[in-house]
Formats: structure tokens, C-alpha cells, sequence
């Protein structure tokens, strides 16, 4: 870097000398032209006011003249004849060539004076001509020519000096320059090598400038520094907490890159997955060898989103879900929940066998009660028998949808699918809420859709349609509307809506209204004889014909439970 800045300063130093060599050539030479060429115009003038009107004297006149102003004259006729001439004598100036075309000359003719510089072409110098016309009659022009080396000597002695001193301020420039690229090129190039020895890890060593623009820089590189050692460490400490969390995760947790490597796996997901410690893995497709899950893994590294997915691995249930991130790769979690789904099978079967044990003595006891209330008509007993029987029959309800949904969810119901008409079937399970509806002036319509079949289990559809208008009637004011709309979807499948203009339900509880035994309002539930499980079992009839239902609702103006159904339409 010093040798760089040394030699470009030199350079420059040298360029300027050079330019102003020449530039003092040329300013010089025009002006020292310029005043010999004054002289010789005034000379001129004067030679031709001293000239004879005899023309025959005029060579003799034209040498006496020029040797006394000491420059050569040349007495030129319109014709262009030398008529004398300094350098000439009579005898010779018939043999030289005409003049009439020599570019002073022709200047003068039309301008009344003219300049010319050339060569001489019997000395073989530099000359000045100048040309003025006039003079007595028969004469054109006076010419007066001089040698131009003095000239040439005094500007050659000018550029001599002007070399002399350039060269000494180039020396000069140049010592100059290789001091303070010194100074300014060390601190710089060590200050590069404290960049480069940061970029690489390495403790740099910061140069001590003298030149305050070189010190700026040395300072904020060391704060630079300074604050890149602080962020380093904080994001190294941030690492380590975040590796030790993982790690301790009872969930296993790996993470893969855009082309499917897996660059992070705990010590849970290994286990998990049936690797050890130090078996090496495959990319993360490969760890898993049900589609369902290799899906799963190819949405995500596309980009996607995916469902959840259990499977089985080593006699355990694991629940697998993820994400995509955002520069590429996915992120998955696995989730042992085999312990999970071993209390839920006992929560099924605990509910089974009590629902089982409590539907004989419920039996009983609403038949006895039934008895009593008949035979104690009219009396006060018949109040208490009635209490009895409706609450029986609450049971009754509470102990079948236990028994439904726990045979739903168990596997041990599997719907048979045939051809059903939708709207037909909702019709026919309205049917059993028709006087209901009547005392509370609730007016029900189905509005069917041409190709509105699906291939579902008609029992199933009953019991979804059964279970919606129970709650919808419960919930509708008198006056209110029921409506039954069956829609076909393009691509296949079909979409079923049942819609009220009920109480309607608080956004903060739509999330949870499908969940067994949540209510919305479950004083007013337990008033009308709501168990809580209806839309639970709703959701596992429709999700086991491989369909979706979602819930849609506006406080005070009514709700909307959409079911969707997949299949061809006839």
C-alpha cells in the first residue's frame, strides 16, 4: 500500500511538471513570437516609407536597408517578382522563384499584413516572416524576415529551469509521499489484518495511528469488536440453554434442513425412534416407513402444513406433528402418548361397564316410578314419582350417549355405508321433535339439493340430525326458525348445515362446544336435560365417515353447524 501511494503521488508530481513544462513552452514561444513579429511590422512600415518611387534603386536600397535593421528584407511586385532582396544581389534575384503564393504574402494582399513561420530552405532554421503591403508604385509588398533561434534558445533555457526545479519537486513530492504513505499505509494495512483476524475467531491487534483519520477508524473497529465478542457470547449462551433444554425434553425434538438431513435430534427422540446413542441416521424420510408419516415429513419440507399423525414404533403410541420453517427444513415433535391412550382405553371401559351396570336399575327405577306416578294421580305423591321419572330418563340419556360415544370411540362401531338421502333422513328425524316445535311455534325447512346423496350409514346420519335439532330446539326462542340445507361441492362430497335462530354461542366457547360434557350455558343445559355429549358425538359420527364438522355463531342471532361429507352425489 505504501509503494502504491508513493508511486501515484510521484506520478501526479511528475504529470504536473510535465504539464507545466509545456504549458510554459507555449505561453513563452507565443509571446516572444508575438513581440519580434511587432517589430518587424513597425521596421516594415518604416522601410516602406523610405523606399525610393525609382525602382531601379531597389535592390541596392533593399540590402543597405536590411543590414541596417539586421533582418532580410524582400521587396515583392503585385506579380510576385522579388524586385530586392538583402541576401541577393541585382545579378541574382532574377533566378529566384515568385513569391505571389507564399502564404504571408497572400495574407498581406488581402488583409494588408501577413505572419508565416517555416523552415528556411537555405539555412534550414526556423524564420518569421511578415508580410504588410504597400510601399511606392510598382510595389506590392515589404517583407522582413528573422531566424527564430533565439527564441528557440531563450524557451529551451526556460524549460532547462522548469525541468531542473521539477525534477527537484518531484524528488521532493516523492520523499514526501513515501513518509506519509508510511504513516498512513502501516496503521491501514494492520488494521485489515485486525479485520480479517476478527472475521476469522482470532484476537486481533489494533495499530496505534497518528493520523486522526486512521485513529477514527482503529476506534470504531475495536468497538465493533468489543460489541461482536458480546453478541457472540450472549448468542453462544443462548445456544447452549436452547441445546439444554431440548435435550432434557421428554418429547423428542428434530430438526432437518431444506434437502431433508437432520442437523438436531435429543437423546428423547432417539430413544423413541429406536436409535442409539451413536447409530448413525438416516435423512429424516427415512426414519419413518408409514406413509402416512412420510407424508407428513414431504408436506413439511415442501413448505406445507400437516396434520398430526399417530403411529406405532416399538410397541409404543407416538404422536408425530410439525412445521415447516421459514428458510427451508421442517421441525418435528414426537410425543409419547401410549400412557395417554392406555388411560383413555380404561376411561372407555370404566364408562362402558358403569354405563352397562347403571342401565338395568335405571330401567327399573323409571318403570317403577312410571307406576307410581299412575296410580297416585291426583295426589301429592304423583309430584315426587314424576321428579323421580324425568330424572331417570335424564340418566337413561346420559348412560346411552356414554355408551354411543364410547363405542365410537373404542373402534367397536363402524358405520355401513349405503346410499342415503339427506334431506329425507333429516326430515324423518325432525319428525320426533314435530310437537315440540309446535307448542313453541319453532318453524323447521329443509332445503334439499339436486345430487345430495352420500354414501354414509343412514342410523348415523339419524342419530347427527337427532342430536342437532335436540340442541337447536333447546336453544330456540318461540317464533324462532330451524333450517336443514343439503349443498353439493364441487369436486365431490357433499355439505350439510343445520342453522338456528337461537341464543347463539360466545366466541370464546366455539372452540370447545364439540368436547364431551362441555356446555356453553350448563345451568341452563341441565334445566332443559342437555347431557353435554351430543355434538361429541356428533363430531366422532362425522370424522368416521372420513368427514369434518365445524361450528359457526353470533350471540343473540343463532348458530350454524356445518358438516361436510365426502363421496360422489347420485
Amino acid at each position: 500500500l505504501a509503494t502504491r501511494l508513493f508511486l501515484t503521488t510521484s506520478l501526479l508530481a511528475a504529470l504536473a511538471v510535465a504539464g507545466l513544462a509545456v504549458a510554459a513552452d507555449r505561453l513563452l514561444r507565443r509571446y516572444l513570437e508575438d513581440e519580434i513579429a511587432h517589430g518587424l511590422e513597425r521596421e516594415g512600415l518604416l522601410i516602406a516609407s523610405l523606399l525610393p518611387a525609382d525602382s531601379s534603386r531597389w535592390p541596392d536600397v533593399a540590402r543597405q536597408l536590411g543590414a541596417s535593421v539586421g533582418h532580410r528584407l524582400t521587396l515583392i511586385d503585385p506579380t510576385g517578382r522579388v524586385r530586392g532582396d538583402t541576401e541577393f544581389d541585382r545579378a541574382s534575384l532574377g533566378g529566384l522563384e515568385n513569391h505571389l503564393m507564399r502564404p504571408e504574402v497572400q495574407q498581406a494582399l488581402v488583409s494588408g499584413e501577413g505572419r508565416g513561420r517555416r523552415l528556411s530552405a537555405s539555412t534550414n532554421e526556423r524564420r518569421m516572416y511578415v508580410a504588410l503591403r504597400g510601399g511606392p508604385p510598382g510595389l506590392a509588398i515589404v517583407r522582413l524576415s528573422t531566424t527564430l533561434a533565439a527564441v528557440d534558445a531563450q524557451v529551451g533555457a526556460v524549460q532547462s529551469a522548469v525541468a531542473l526545479a521539477g525534477f527537484a519537486a518531484v524528488l521532493g513530492a516523492g520523499v514526501l509521499a513515501w513518509i506519509v504513505s508510511r504513516e498512513v499505509a502501516r496503521p491501514l494495512v494492520q488494521l485489515g489484518s485486525a479485520a480479517s483476524a476478527i472475521a476469522n475467531g482470532r484476537r486481533p491487534e489494533f495499530p496505534d495511528a497518528r493520523v486522526p483519520e486512521v485513529a477514527q477508524h482503529v476506534v470504531a473497529l475495536r468497538a465493533m469488536h468489543e460489541q461482536l465478542d458480546e453478541r457472540f457470547a450472549e448468542l453462544v449462551r443462548e445456544r447452549e440453554e436452547t441445546a439444554a433444554l431440548i435435550e432434557t425434553m421428554t418429547d423428542g425434538v428434530l430438526a432437518a434442513d431444506a434437502r431433508g438431513a437432520i442437523v438436531t435430534l435429543n437423546r428423547a427422540a432417539r430413544r423413541l425412534l429406536g436409535y442409539g446413542a451413536d447409530d448413525p441416521l438416516p435423512a429424516l424420510a427415512g426414519l419413518f416407513h408409514e406413509k402416512a408419516a412420510r407424508d407428513l415429513v414431504e408436506t413439511l419440507l415442501a413448505g406445507g402444513e400437516a396434520e398430526p399423525h399417530e403411529l406405532e414404533r416399538g410397541g409404543r403410541a407416538l404422536l408425530l406433528t410439525g412445521r415447516a420453517l421459514p428458510n427451508g427444513g421442517a421441525l418435528l415433535v414426537i410425543r409419547d402418548v401410549s400412557e395417554l391412550r392406555r388411560l383413555e382405553a380404561v376411561r372407555r371401559d370404566f364408562v362402558a361397564n358403569v354405563s352397562h351396570e347403571l342401565k338395568t336399575p335405571l330401567t327399573s327405577i323409571a318403570g317403577y316410578a312410571e307406576t307410581l306416578a299412575t296410580e297416585d294421580a291426583g295426589k301429592e305423591t304423583e309430584r315426587f314419582a314424576r321428579t323421580i321419572l324425568n330424572n331417570a330418563h335424564r340418566m337413561q340419556r346420559l348412560v346411552d350417549d356414554l355408551l354411543d360415544l364410547s363405542r365410537i370411540e373404542s373402534g367397536r362401531w363402524q358405520p355401513s355405508s349405503e346410499r342415503a338421502d339427506v334431506a329425507a333422513i333429516a326430515a324423518e328425524a325432525w319428525s320426533a321433535f314435530a310437537d315440540r316445535a309446535r307448542d313453541g311455534r319453532v318453524d323447521f325447512t329443509v332445503t334439499p339439493t339436486a345430487g345430495g346423496d352420500v354414501t354414509a350409514d343412514p342410523e348415523a346420519l339419524r342419530q347427527i340430525f337427532t342430536n342437532l335439532f335436540d340442541n337447536a330446539l333447546r336453544h330456540t326462542p318461540v317464533g324462532g326458525r330451524i333450517k336443514v340445507s343439503v349443498d353439493r361441492v364441487k369436486g365431490g362430497g357433499v355439505n350439510v348445515a343445520v342453522a338456528d335462530t337461537g341464543s347463539g354461542i360466545a366466541p370464546e366457547h366455539l372452540p370447545r362446544i364439540f368436547e364431551r360434557f362441555y356446555r356453553a350455558d350448563p345451568g341452563r343445559s341441565r334445566e332443559e336435560g342437555g347431557t353435554g355429549l351430543g355434538l361429541a358425538i356428533v363430531k366422532h359420527l362425522v370424522e368416521a365417515h372420513g368427514g369434518r364438522v365445524e361450528a359457526s355463531s353470533t350471540l343473540g342471532k343463532g348458530t350454524t353447524i356445518r358438516m361436510f361429507f365426502p363421496g360422489d352425489g347420485v
